[in-house]
């Protein structure tokens, strides 16, 4: 045996992934439309130039892998494989697919909505490699002006005007509730008017020129800045503090007692807009572009299922009123007109 292998074809390795795959030398000739005598012989010339045997031949009547021919069967995966990705990559340039995305998106962003996003990516879109940026506020767009990433999902800018050169397309929004850890002491006068104010508030930040000196909902002039929406969750479920948060990053805690939503008449939260945004200058390729209709089709589902339940819930017939005294009847319908002026 030579010590000194030579280098097989991707035919050959074609041949022998095919042998191994339908598990005999006359299903591969069957297979790659071949005569029986091509296949051993192409086996043959492989084994020869690596210098080992890749079959057992002798004690059974198909063909087994010896051990050496299990290891080559690994790398000759690889490889085989490896040509493919590279046919299938070139064939994506070739009808103008972009090799890479970068993509930027708000923290704010529900965590659901991000999952669903990429892994539907990843199956549209095998060949494609995506870079992934987290930022706050500013800073997505920050990253898509200066160009390291093609296409972003941002949070609200000051002004409705928006950002010259930059295209903004709506893409959902966000509820934003205010919340403190249950032994805070905000907890237990949170419904008294500026009550907020007495205490630490979190907020979250972000170093872009774009929004870097701007605050946004803030309400106490005690405050404590985070770049991080991560640690701003820590330090509330710890009791440091109280700020607004994103209803879907803080809802488990809630119901199981770790948060709790606070009351503020002077800082209810409110609707956290997001939009995907691209320079107008570089607009995005294929891949960037599924991936902004993917973000408006997760917002107009949303926004199908709240309108269903909106419609649902008004049209639950009223159950029909019992007998009952003419003051109780009055005094039914005072609660009707009242209830009515209150939506």
């Amino acid at each position: 045996m030579t010590s000194d292998p030579g280098t097989p074809t991707l035919d050959q390795l074609k041949v022998f992934l095919t042998v191994v795959d339908v598990g005999s030398f006359a299903g591969a000739a069957r297979k790659l439309n071949r005569a029986t005598s091509v296949i051993s012989y192409s086996i043959a010339n492989l084994e020869a130039q690596l210098g080992l045997s890749l079959f057992d031949r002798h004690s059974t009547r198909k063909p087994q892998l010896t051990d050496q021919g299990r290891t080559v069967l690994a790398e000759a995966r690889t490889v085989y494989g490896g040509v493919d990705n590279l046919r299938a990559k070139v064939k994506g340039l070739l009808q103008g697919l972009e090799p890479e995305v970068h993509l930027a998106l708000d923290v704010m962003l529900p965590t659901e909505r991000i999952v669903d996003a990429l892994k539907a990516f990843r199956t549209e879109f095998p060949t494609v490699t995506l870079r992934l940026h987290m930022e706050a506020l500013g800073g997505v767009t920050q990253l898509v002006l200066d160009g390291f990433a093609g296409v972003g999902v941002s949070g609200p800018l000051p002004g409705n005007a928006g950002v010259a050169g930059v295209e903004r397309i709506g893409v959902g929004n966000v509820v934003l509730i205010p919340v403190a850890a249950p032994d805070h002491p905000l907890v237990r006068s949170h419904r008294r008017p500026g009550a907020g104010r007495e205490h630490v508030q979190l907020v979250l930040t972000d170093r872009s020129p774009l929004t870097g000196k701007i605050d946004f909902a803030v309400t106490s002039p005690r405050t404590w800045r985070l770049a991080d929406l991560g640690s701003k969750h820590m330090l509330l479920k710890a009791g440091i503090g109280w700020g607004n948060m994103p209803l879907p990053m803080v809802r488990e805690d809630i119901e199981a007692g770790r948060l709790v939503h606070l009351d503020l008449p002077d800082s209810r939260g409110g609707v956290y807009s997001l939009e995907a945004i691209y320079r107008t200058d570089t607009p995005p390729g294929p891949a960037a572009s599924w991936l902004i209709e993917r973000f408006k089709q997760q917002a107009s589902g949303a926004n199908s299922i709240r309108e269903t339940k909106q419609n649902a819930a008004r049209s639950k017939p009223l159950k029909r009123a019992s007998k009952r005294s003419p003051n109780r009847k009055r005094s039914a319908g005072l609660s009707r007109k009242s209830a009515r002026a209150s939506l």
